[in-house]
Order: C-alpha cells, then structure tokens, then sequence
C-alpha cells in the first residue's frame, strides 16, 4: 500500500470507484480466474526499461529530444503475423530516420503495439439490420463478428492478447538490437510499394546522405561494430491502459525500488472517454511509477488539466507525464493555447503531443469512416504553430499507422479517394495511415522542428 496525494493506493483500489469504458463480463468467476493466471506470468517489460523511456521523455519535456508515437488503432488476432510486425517496425525506422536527419534531433520511439488491443467505444451497444448487440471493445474483450455469441465478452481472450504481446516484443527487442535497425540497412528498409512514390525519391536522397556520413565515419575510425548506437535502437511499447483487470494483474512491485509498474507496457495513457478525476483510470494510473500519457481533447478545462497533472504527477517528474492533444484540424486555435498557457504560468513539466487522427474522423460518401490526410497535416501544423507562439515546445506527435498498403485515409502522395476506400480498408476500427502517408506526415514533421529549432515558423508545402 502506497500513501500519495489523493489517499491510500494500492494495485486495485481503482475497484472502489467509478469506471467507464469497462465491459461487462457475465461469467464473474471465469475472470477471477483469468486474472489469477496473468498475476502469476512474468512481466512483460521491466520496471527498467519503464525509468529508462522516463529518462528519454525528459529529454523531451525539456525540449532535447522528440517523441515519436505510432501504431495499430487495435492490434487484431487475425493479423498477427512475422511479416506485419517486420512492415511496422521499417517504417517505423524509416519516420524516425527522416526526423532524425532532417531536424538533427534524437527520436524517442514508442509503438502503439505488443497491447493496443482494448477500443472505447461511443455506445455499449450497435443496431445492424434491427438487431442490436454489444459494441465490439477490441479483441481483448469480445469478437468483430455480428453476432451474439461473438459479442459476449471472453475473458480467456486476455491471455491470447498477453502471449500475442509477448511474441510482438520478442521479434521487435530482436529487431532492435539484432542488426536490423542499422543505420547502414536505411536503403533496405524501402517498402516494395513505395518503390514508385513521390516520396521515394526523396526518401533515398536522405538514404544517400546517411550512406555517404557512415562511409565518411568509417574513413575516420568510426564505424557501427564500434558503436552500438548506430546498429540498434531503443524501442518502446504502450497502449491505452482501458481493461483495468488486466493491468492490475500484470502490475509488479519493483524489488530494487519498491515502487509498482505496469509491465504490460513500457507507457500507458489514460484515453479522453475516461479521464475522469474521481474515477477508476485516473486513480489506478497515479500509483503506477512508467510514463504515462492523457489524452486532451475539447471538453478539457485548463482548470481540469491542472487537476490532473496535480493528480498523476505531484512531484512535477520530468518524463513522467505526456499530453496528448487531439481536437481536429478546425478546433486547435480554439482550445489548445489556453491549456499550453495554464500548464506553462503553473510551471508544470510535461511533454505536448499531438494527436492528428482521433479528431479528424469523418464518414466519407462512400460510407466508410475515414480520415483525410490534408486535416491531418493541418493539425500538426497548427500544433507547431500554438506552440510557437506561445514559447513552448512542441514534443511529439501520436499516430494510428500501419506498414501495410491500405487504403483508410484519404489523400496524401497518391491522393487516395473515397471511392478507393474499399480497395484495402482493412482496420477493425479506426483509419490508419499507410506506410507511404506516415513516412509524409514524418517529412513535414522534420520540417516544422527543423524550423522550430531555428526558431522561425516553418516554410512547407501544403498538403495536396
């Protein structure tokens, strides 16, 4: 038991409060059950790891470093395969290659994956063709399917999303460190199918420029097997710590501080459905010691912001907190400046994100759900200049992505319409970039910090 700020706190003392976003399970018995197994199986990452990615978003807090964000909008069963998590993970390297080298800037990379797979959702329940069953809350609860038996939440289905976790670390951690992420393999990191991008050319002009560096270093004595920091990366996981269950049975006491973790994930975040002050993510998110993060979207009050940074980060901890604002490309001027002002007058230390894609979310004539690339850029764009103006720093940015070749936003390079939704709309919930528009979104994202840095607005070119 811990005493803090707001009262005693323990690993379930989240269990005396309100809760939203929380399925119903009808089998009480079988999830007690269920979460006795996962409080017994090892972590899935470490409370060192955790204090490491703290260390590094520090960094971003003071403006040293940029966060980089991105992943699965919800990891599915049905998709996990070596080749997808491969695809995620290149252009991962790819985006932060590009910010690296076009804004001179260390990355801090933490995938939305190994975990992202619990949805909130707008309404417990869907009507399709007069029959109305529970909403689909990601694959950790219940199936996509329409039917009844699929919708009825399965509590086994937590222990396939644990394994299915720790298969996804175990290629990333040998991606990382195993020679994958090697700065000299930057060409071979091209997916085939941007092979006729506009951005190809661009892309393999900087793969050139890194080339002809490494070549140089290695004229001077410098060389990868050298220096490890050029043949591996560090990467991180996080997800939205909704199924409160299950992170309370993978929550560790650390015996070399004695402090409790989250070892599902190296970072959680609290979503904007349930960042409630007085309810059960806020109060079980306080007590964990990783970085955390809190979604800000409209609804939020400068005073309510300030409530919670007081709430999940008393001592005012570097790296601790992220805020993750995502309004839509129309509302940023209208909401974001008076929240940068408070946080900045009150002093508090956090590091800002933007979240281009949760606000950006339209249904297209064709009637799929769809987020245009050009609002997306439009919001990163007014995220850098808010803080500009306001004479702070702009620190990362949170994406929906994929390695793979859909078709779910529309716009960017190969100005993806509604009517090519249906090609490769693939997502079991929300639209995610492809690999070609998020290497697009990392080329403007270098851009505006290159500016920022130099400390004049930034002069990019519109998206098409």
């Amino acid at each position: 038991m811990v005493e803090m700020r707001g009262g005693k706190w323990t690993s379930d003392s989240w269990r005396a409060k309100p809760v939203e976003q929380m399925p119903f399970y009808p089998d009480a018995a079988a999830l007690s059950d269920v979460e006795r197994q996962l409080a017994g199986f090892p972590p899935l990452v470490f409370a060192g790891e955790a204090r490491k990615l703290k260390k590094q978003l520090a960094k971003v807090a003071a403006g040293e470093a940029f966060l980089l964000q991105g992943g699965d909008c919800a990891e599915a069963f049905a998709e996990h395969s070596a080749d997808n998590i491969r695809d995620f993970f290149r252009v991962f390297l790819q985006m932060a290659v590009v910010m690296t080298f076009g804004a001179a800037s260390p990355i801090v990379k933490v995938g939305r994956v190994a975990g992202q797979f619990a949805k909130p959702r707008s309404a417990n329940t869907e009507t399709i063709g007069g029959i109305e069953l529970p909403s689909y809350r990601g694959d950790i609860v219940n199936d996509i399917d329409f039917t009844a038996t699929s919708r009825v939440p399965d509590p086994q289905r937590q222990l396939s999303a644990y394994r299915q976790s720790a298969a996804t670390l175990n290629l990333i951690r040998a991606f990382a460190t195993g020679g994958y992420a090697n700065l000299e393999n930057a060409h071979r990191w091209m997916l085939g199918f941007l092979a006729d991008s506009p951005n190809a050319a661009r892309y393999q002009a900087l793969a050139d420029r890194i080339t002809e560096t490494l070549e140089f270093m290695r004229a001077i004595g410098l060389d990868a097997e050298a220096h490890p920091e050029l043949r591996q990366t560090d990467f991180y996981t996080s997800h939205e710590a909704l199924l409160l269950g299950y992170e309370q049975a993978l929550t560790r006491v650390d015996s070399t501080t004695g402090d409790h973790y989250a070892t599902s994930g190296h970072m959680l975040w609290i979503g904007d459905r349930t960042r409630q002050s007085d309810h059960a993510h806020v109060e079980y998110m306080r007590g964990i010691k990783n970085p955390i993060g809190l979604k800000c979207g409209p609804s939020m009050t400068a005073d309510g912001l300030l409530k919670l940074i007081d709430i999940l980060n008393p001592e005012n901890e570097g790296g601790r907190l992220t805020l993750i604002a995502r309004f839509g490309s129309d509302k940023v001027g209208d909401h974001l400046p008076a929240l940068v002002r408070a946080v900045k007058r009150e002093g508090r230390n956090v590091v800002w994100s933007c979240d281009p894609m949760h606000g950006n979310t339209i249904k297209a004539v064709s009637g799929y759900k769809t987020r245009p690339f050009d609002r997306i850029m439009g919001e990163i764009r007014s995220f850098f200049q808010v803080h500009q103006s306001e004479g702070t720093y702009a620190g990362g940015i949170h994406l929906e992505m994929t390695g793979k070749n859909v078709t779910e936003c529309t716009g960017g390079a190969r100005a993806i319409t509604d009517m090519d939704l249906h090609d490769r709309y693939h997502t079991y919930c929300d639209p995610r970039l492809n690999a070609e528009q998020a290497i697009e979104v990392a080329f403007l994202v270098a851009e505006l910090l290159k500016a920022e840095r130099a400390g004049k607005p930034a002069q990019v070119e519109a998206a098409e």
